[in-house]
């Protein structure tokens, strides 16, 4: 597997990707309905570093690197991860988060920071504290999931300095 920036012609995969992971409505905070050219705009932003995790010619994944705020907040990173369901449990999770580790790294990040990991996302949350985040703050309810009703909504955190 070869994780690289993504380009033009990656588009449509990771159109695919976001469309199928985001429409199940359970793992992330966006609009199930977003259509193709928001999404598209959204992973794409300007100062946003976009990656896909490709292998024998299809992409299996994708990534975004960017800082989690402006201004005196701009040394921490912050990530957002998606795999479809028909390439999960083959590692490139874990291969992209630990790709990404590197690359906030080389950005000159201090930390990184998650501030919305949904607490039925069982397994985003077992791999971020296998790769050394922790919780550090709980939002009682502050997700509604589809099938599960009001679920907390953790923030991790991790220093990437040595």
């Amino acid at each position: 597997m070869k994780i690289r920036p993504a380009t033009e012609a990656d588009r449509d995969a990771i159109w695919k990707i976001f469309h199928h992971v985001v429409a199940a409505g359970d793992i992330y905070a966006l609009d199930p309905h977003m259509s193709r050219e928001d999404a598209l705009a959204y992973w794409f932003s300007p100062g946003i570093h976009t990656y896909v995790a490709e292998a024998d010619g299809r992409i299996n994944g994708t990534y975004i690197l960017r800082p989690n705020q402006s201004g005196g907040g701009s040394h921490v990173a912050n990530a957002a991860f998606m795999v479809p369901a028909s390439a999960r449990g083959e590692g490139i999770g874990r291969a992209m988060a630990e790709h990404c580790l590197k690359e906030a790294r080389r950005l000159g990040f201090y930390a990184m920071q998650f501030n919305f990991v949904i607490s039925t996302n069982t397994t985003a949350i077992g791999l971020w504290q296998d790769l050394g985040f922790e919780i550090v703050g709980t939002l009682p309810g502050a997700f509604s999931h589809p099938q599960k009703g009001y679920v907390d909504v953790y923030v991790m955190y991790r220093s990437l300095v040595s």
